[in-house]
Order: C-alpha cells, then structure tokens, then sequence
C-alpha cells in the first residue's frame, strides 16, 4: 500500500470553493493509486473567531476550556471536506485526533505527541477509504481533549507519516515552497527545490512561518520525506531532506521575526545557582526561551537578559518577579515589545568569517544597532529595534545575493 500524508492549512479550505477544490486534488491523487491520510486545519480565520468568543464570555479561560473550544475549529472542517469528498462519489471517513490514534501529554494548548496508534487509520485504509483527520489536537491516556500549540496540524501529518509509514508528506499550504525570505516582504526572493532537514529547523524556528519547528524534527528523527507545495497548484515546491546538493550556496536563508520581546532581570547576585534558579522557574511555567546574554556590569551583580514569544512575554515577566522574590527581592525586570530577531541560515556559516563580515558590517553600514547576539553552527541571529526589521531583511538579502540566485 503506497499511503500518502497531505496536510492543507487554513487558506487552501477558507472557502466552499476551495474545499471543493481541495476535494478535487485529494480524489486525483487517490486515482493515481496513493492511499490517502489528510490532515486539515480549521478554515482561515475560525480559531481567532474562536478565541475571541471565549474571550468575550471569560477574560482568562482555563486552559482545558480552550482546548475542548479550539478542537472544534479542525473538526468542523474534516466535517466539511469529507461531504465535498462524498459528493464526488468517493468514500470517506472523518475523525478527530483522539478517534485516529494521536496520544498526547497532559499539557493542555501546547500538548507533545506522546504515541500513535495507526491502527483504526490502517483499518480504513484497507476498507478503501480516504481518511481525514483534524489537526493540532489529541487526546490524553484518559481521553481529555488537548491541542498541539503554533503549528501543531504540520506536526500531525508529520505524526501520522511516521506511524503509517507513508511514502511522503505533502504540507499543502498557500505558497508554493521555501523561499529565501518571505516573498510577501522581499520581492525578489526565490523559491528553493531543495533544503535540508537542518537548515529548514532553523528557519522554522526564527520565524519562518511555512513549517513548525516541531514538525521538522520529527521528519528529521523518522526520516520523513517532505515536501512543501501550493494547495493551489502542481508545482514541485521545495523537498525537505537530509543532504543538499543543488546548489553550493552558503547562506540559504534570511528571516524576520518580530513576535518577540526581550526580558531582562537586572541587578541580581553573581553567585552560582542564580541563572539555574531563574530558567527554572520559566521552564516550570512552560516558557521557552530563546536568546540569552549575560553582562557582568558593576560588583557582585548581573544582567540577565533574554528573548521569548511576545504571547509569553505577560507570564515570563511575572515569573521573573517571582524568582526576584525568592532570592530576597533583589533586582528589577524590564521588558521591551518593540524587538525583532533577523537571521541568517546556512550549513556551516559559522565557519566562513566572510558570512560574520558581512552580516554585521551591512548591519553597521544601515545604522543598525545589535542589541543580542546568537550563534550555532548553521545560524547567526541579531535582536535589533523592530522598527528597522524590514530595512534589514532587505538588506542582508541582497548582501547575500539571494535574490540573484539561479535556482532550478
């Protein structure tokens, strides 16, 4: 059996005209001989609607209230697709996360995929069915309703492609592949055939908003063939894999994300244990940090700066004062909203003090002061004022000769 993951985000089913289409592509590949396993979004706009009822009857719902809200979203549209699917003469079953097999943490809004039990979605395979699922949600071992966070219906199809054992995943979105900016503020940026597993994880997680991080990882972890592609055309999108050879090009990639704010905990103690005391307390509240410096700026104390998601921002500033708390009340948190994170990426950057060169001296050539710096082996990031983001995505890109690139 050739089993075959599509994923179609919320644009590709915004519409009764598009998920007919969607229908349309999703019976052709059926007819082509793919068994087919599709993971849907909620329609464009229905989890924002969603969120803001909730919002209108209780401030600060629980967070299990929210799951078994937003859960609907997906459900809704498995719901809708399946009729268009139907209407087309083909059979069809619908299910929820819980109903295909997807267990989760107890982490409710940002559950982990804990296991998959493929059996119920072997079964309507084998019975010739195409099998919709919705996205972004499971359940826990006792059957509560929980949902994956930012970009969890990518990490389902992944999920499920590694559980079935499918050829390929088809992450069916509205651009039609990776780009070397986001082409909705860089006109000139080019899509890439190909990139690997490592250099999409970085995009992903400096904001690239085509996959979620978790998402690529599991490729990467189950050797997971990727594609991502337009739900709009038949064009080849870009490949995901382990090595590329298309092109011998250092710097694939530059990104913007300005859903960040900087937090900073100054003036605590230089004594061991303080850092370990301060993430703690963040990890223990879910908070993921990203960027972290600290400044040993007069006798005895620090400065402890670090980046978050500006969604996290309220909850990591308040465990902040709560860690200055328990060690004596000493120290102040600051907070600034107006900061963006630019990147660049690329297998083995780091190595090439040419790429370093020229990141920071068009940086310093555009007036562009760097707040935070970051680096791995694959990436350099630079927190800078967001208010000059965009003058710097488009600037580095052309440093790089990006938008020059001859690709196939």
């Amino acid at each position: 059996m050739k089993i075959l993951v599509q994923k179609y985000g919320g644009t590709s089913v915004a519409n009764q005209s598009r998920m007919q289409e969607v229908a349309r592509r999703i019976v052709r590949c059926q007819e082509q001989g793919h068994a087919m396993v599709v993971v849907v979004s909620a329609m464009n706009h229905t989890t924002e609607d969603l969120i803001a009822a909730a919002r209108r009857i209780n401030p600060n719902p629980s967070p299990r209230a929210m799951d078994m809200l937003l859960a609907t979203g997906e459900q809704m549209s498995v719901s809708l697709l399946a009729m268009a699917i139907e209407g087309l003469g083909h059979n069809v079953v619908s299910l929820t996360g819980g109903m295909s097999g997807i267990y989760t943490d107890q982490r409710h809004k940002k559950a982990r995929i804990a296991r998959v039990d493929s059996q119920r979605i072997m079964a309507e395979l084998g019975k010739g069915n195409i099998v919709l699922v919705a996205g972004f949600q499971g359940v826990t071992p006792e059957g509560e309703i929980t949902t994956l966070g930012r970009g969890g219906s990518d990490t389902t199809a992944v999920a499920l492609a590694a559980a079935v054992v499918a050829e390929r995943c088809e992450i069916c979105t509205d651009v039609d592949g990776v780009y070397t900016a986001d082409p909705n503020l860089i006109a000139t940026a080019r899509r890439l055939p190909e990139i690997t597993y490592d250099e999409m994880l970085e995009l992903s997680r400096l904001g690239a908003g085509v996959l979620s991080t978790r998402s690529v990882e599991l490729a990467k972890e189950y050797g997971i063939p990727l594609v991502v592609r337009s739900a709009f055309s038949d064009d080849g999108g870009t490949q995901v894999v382990e090595v590329s050879v298309v092109e011998q090009v250092l710097v694939r990639g530059v990104t913007l994300d300005s859903d960040i704010s900087r937090i900073s905990v100054a003036g605590v103690p230089d004594r061991p244990g303080i850092a370990f005391g301060l993430f703690s307390k963040l990890a223990s509240e879910g908070i993921s940090v990203d960027m972290i410096i600290q400044n040993l700026n007069r006798a005895q104390v620090n400065d402890i700066s670090f980046t978050v998601a500006k969604e996290d921002a309220p909850a990591a500033v308040q465990a902040c004062w709560a860690f200055l708390e328990s060690i004596g009340g000493h120290g102040l948190v600051l907070q600034k909203d107006n900061a963006a994170k630019i990147s660049i990426v690329g297998t083995g950057i780091t190595g090439s003090t040419e790429v370093a060169s020229t990141l920071f001296g068009t940086l310093f050539e555009s007036g562009i002061n760097i707040e935070m710096i970051s680096t791995s082996e694959i990436k350099i990031s630079c927190i800078i004022d967001a208010s000059e983001g965009e003058e710097a995505l488009r600037r580095l890109h052309r440093a790089f000769s990006l938008d020059e690139l001859e690709l196939r």
